[in-house]
């Protein structure tokens, strides 16, 4: 549930990739960064804990920069700290990721054979010294994504920031959620549209084993070698839905939701004149169906239950949660 947001701008981006970062608390986090390009080098800011710790830190030693990536993790790979937050870097480049790079082990063995050092815990910082590891052979940032899209396994996206190149920012998606926002001279990458709302509604969305080059003019999206085009969209997700509003806490204003998300839910699927239920068409019969597996977590399996109850005691369908 880590946050990603990456903003190729014309004004100071550290407040605009903090404001992102507000609006992500909602995915829950333990520990937020930034990095920015200062004359051509990477600088970060990170800290441990909430949010208000990160802009404590910035209040002190300001980032300036109008190019930058920011993150809000949770702790897979080594534990919350300061030196395990995102951006995790190198001195070629800077790199935030959600997800888990499942063959990182190798790769690290492989990096630490050839002399390189690493300094965090994280599965993430593979991704780092395989991207430094190319640039130091001559290749470019992208042809240098493009080689490790072929060496990484599992589910992730990924925005990396290089230094010296304060006209590109690269992110890459497998499994992970990834999405590509279009501004006036402006390009922004995160999370999600809900990420992106505040500055854009023209929104493109990633497929497996895409990646992207960003500039400030737009987007290329590769597969492989190949460039490939993605439908931008228009969002209709303002940036107001992200906010507690006048609740305490997220969990609060989740709780106050359910009326409204019941009501739109019914009006989705009910029709009022004849009283019934119109759902889509599945890809199945269920008169076909002898078993049913809900698989979930946190609030969703207590609606996995609930559902459970329902499919048992009115279709009798056998459901384990």
């Amino acid at each position: 549930m880590c946050g990603i947001i990456g903003i190729i701008g014309k004004a100071p981006v550290t407040p605009l990739l903090v404001e992102a970062l507000k609006r992500l608390e909602y995915r829950g986090y333990d520990s937020a960064g930034v990095a920015s390009l200062v004359n051509g080098h990477i600088e970060r800011r990170r800290a441990e804990g909430k949010l208000v710790n990160l802009e404590a830190k910035l209040a002190g030693e300001p980032l300036p920069g109008t190019i930058g990536i920011g993150h809000t993790r949770w702790a897979t790979h080594g534990k919350p700290s300061e030196r395990n937050a995102h951006p995790i870097a190198t001195s070629r480049v800077a790199v935030v990721h959600n997800g888990i790079i499942e063959n990182f082990q190798e790769l690290k063995s492989e990096l630490v054979a050839e002399g390189r050092r690493f300094d965090s815990d994280t599965d993430t910082e593979v991704v780092a010294q395989l991207l430094t590891h190319y640039l130091e052979k001559q290749l470019s940032p992208e042809q240098a994504m493009a080689r490790a899209m072929e060496r990484l396994r599992g589910a992730f996206a990924l925005v990396a920031l290089f230094s010296g190149r304060h006209d590109i920012l690269i992110g890459a998606r497998r499994g992970s959620s990834l999405a590509v926002g279009y501004g006036d001279g402006e390009m922004y990458i995160g999370t999600d549209a809900l990420a992106l709302a505040p500055f854009t509604k023209r929104v493109s969305y990633l497929e497996d084993n895409d990646w992207v080059v960003l500039t400030a003019q737009g987007a290329t999206i590769f597969q492989g070698q190949k460039e490939v085009a993605r439908e931008i969209r228009q969002s209709g997700i303002s940036g107001a839905m992200m906010g507690k509003g006048n609740h305490r806490h997220f969990m609060l204003k989740e709780i106050y939701e359910q009326p409204a998300v019941i009501g739109d839910t019914l009006q989705s699927y009910l029709d009022p004149a004849t009283r019934k239920v119109n759902l889509p068409p599945l890809p199945f019969d269920w008169r076909e169906v002898s078993r049913l597996t809900i698989t979930a977590c946190g609030t969703a399996c207590f609606a996995g239950m609930v559902a459970k109850y329902w499919f048992e005691q009115l279709a009798r369908l056998p459901v384990e949660v």
